[in-house]
């Protein structure tokens, strides 16, 4: 039997939490073992519990989402950390962004994509809700032609080939099949990209890939 994703849900509003906790009550792959009311609770029943993720809200009391995500990547680098959230503001996803959360996704999706989103994240991949790509998208226009703060390396076709097929949301097994390559070979091509574009994350390889005109 595959082992369940141990999760502690984090929000200042009890029925959500209790909303989120009745989601998986059926999952077979995902089990809500806690909740926590703001980031200092969180931070202790991290400490307590054996845990694979984090769902967080951004605004709360005490310690905020921002506050935790930062500790929790900071303690704990191999503990997925996913926002969950109403706000769908550029400037504050790119903040949660910066602190190197896995996933980020709305508080208007179906049950159906936040599982999805969670298993995704557990597969060493990163999840963000469409709406959530499509407003650090929007940001682009509004600026002006700021360049990157990277020296940019030239991407190889290869690696040119996995960054549209990312962008496509393609799985790695699923870009190894098209691209007749290994997973652990689109593995390493997307550390070169990360690397090369200067990006930490997947949203920031498509704001890449957009301002260099790689994809349409």
């Amino acid at each position: 039997m595959i082992a369940k994703i141990r999760v502690l849900i984090v929000d200042d509003h009890t029925m959500i939490r209790d909303a989120l906790r009745n989601y998986f009550v059926n999952d077979d792959r995902i089990e809500v073992v806690n909740q926590a009311k703001n980031g200092k609770e969180a931070l202790e029943k991290v400490a307590e519990l054996d845990l694979d993720l984090v769902l967080t809200d951004i605004s709360m009391p005490v310690m905020d989402g921002h506050d935790l995500a930062k500790a929790l990547k900071a303690d704990y680098p191999s503990l997925k950390v996913i926002v969950l959230s109403m706000i769908n503001e550029s400037k504050q996803i790119k903040r949660m962004l910066a602190t190197g959360v896995d996933g980020y996704v709305l508080k208007n999706c179906d049950k159906e994509e936040l599982a999805a989103g969670i298993k995704q994240v557990m597969e060493g991949e990163s999840y963000y809700s469409p709406n959530v790509v499509h407003k650090i998208m929007e940001g682009l226009s509004k600026r002006n032609g700021i360049e990157r703060s990277v020296i940019e390396m030239p991407l190889s076709s290869r690696e040119k080939e996995v960054l549209k097929l990312v962008m496509k949301e393609y799985s790695n097994s699923e870009i190894a099949n098209e691209l007749f390559i290994s997973v652990r070979t689109v593995e390493a091509h997307k550390r070169n990209l990360l690397e090369k574009t200067g990006s930490k994350n997947l949203v920031g390889l498509a704001i890449y890939a957009v301002e260099k005109g790689l994809i349409d």
